[in-house]
This record gives structure tokens, C-alpha cells and sequence, in this order.
């Protein structure tokens, strides 16, 4: 199937089996391989992705689904060699110590933020007519879906709170 994709915003025609992941798109047939396969089951969100403003699992959807959808992976959060506010943060709050979920938490990090500037509610927001302040809980609400082996969760959130200052 013909499907094309741009991703960190360039444009990518892709010939596909229907079946393909747009994980398995990204790193295999794009050669993108910063987004993680982990569980490939959607339960670590090592593959998470950012698809039209929306951040995915990117093991758990069809790369045809997502035709002519803006992708941003963690290779384009970086403005060239100069590191996105979130990024920075990681670093400086070591948000990170193996850093095979680094990627997907940090395209998780960047698009909740965004979600939460929009007002978009989770389930510990507790003003859902306001604008969402994001504490330590909504922060660790809406980053559940983001597992961290090592355990580095004090960090990324350090580095969220940071970042989401900026």
C-alpha cells in the first residue's frame, strides 16, 4: 500500500504491507530508530511518538493509518544540535540512566505538555474549567503510561516541571 508520512518534516512515500506498525515504519523503513520496541503490547511506552500533535504508541497502530499525518519521533524535538527545553531538562535533572526509555518519555513529556496548555483534563485534574497546573500528581497522572526500568522517575519529573516553567 502506498502511504506516505512525514516525520521531524520531511516527507516519506513508503510502499507497505498494510500490517506494518508505524514503529516498524519508522525504524525499519525509514531508519529512524529512536523510538524503542519494548513490550510491542502498548504497555511501556518506549515507542511513544508524536502523531499530529497527539502522542501514540507507535507499536500499537498501522503506519497506513497515519497517511499524510505529521510524525515527530525523538530525532526531531532538537532544532539541529540545539537540544528542545524538555531535552535539556532530562539532562539536567538526569532524567535518564539506560536510556532505552528516554525517547518515549520525552516525545510522551513534550506532547503533554502541549496537552495540558490546551486544558485537556486527566484524571487528578482537579480545576477542569481552568487552565491545568501541572503537579507533581498531574505530572505523574499523565506520564503513567511511560515506564522507566531504572527508575528515574524523580528526574523526568524535575526535568517536566522545568521544562513545563519555561
Amino acid at each position: 500500500m502506498q502511504t506516505t508520512l512525514t516525520v521531524n518534516g520531511t516527507r516519506h512515500q513508503l510502499d507497505l504491507d498494510p500490517r506494518v506498525t508505524l514503529l516498524d515504519a519508522l525504524r525499519d523503513h525509514i531508519g529512524l530508530t529512536g523510538a524503542k520496541k519494548g513490550c510491542d503490547h502498548g504497555q511501556c511506552g518506549a515507542c511513544t511518538v508524536i502523531a499530529d500533535g497527539r502522542r501514540i504508541n507507535a507499536c500499537l497502530t498501522l503506519a497506513v493509518m497515519h497517511d499524510d499525518a505529521e510524525i515527530v519521533t525523538v530525532e526531531g524535538l532538537a532544532e539541529g544540535k540545539t537540544l528542545s527545553a524538555m531535552q535539556q531538562a532530562f539532562l539536567d535533572h538526569d532524567g535518564m540512566q539506560c536510556g532505552y526509555c528516554t525517547p518515549g518519555q520525552l516525545c510522551s513529556a513534550t506532547a503533554m505538555l502541549e496537552e495540558a496548555r490546551a486544558g485537556r483534563a486527566s484524571h487528578v485534574t482537579e480545576d477542569l474549567e481552568g487552565t491545568t497546573r501541572l503537579t507533581r500528581d498531574e505530572i505523574t497522572e499523565r506520564m503513567s503510561g511511560n515506564l522507566c526500568r531504572c527508575a528515574c522517575y524523580s528526574g523526568i519529573v524535575a526535568a517536566i516541571e522545568e521544562a513545563a516553567a519555561e
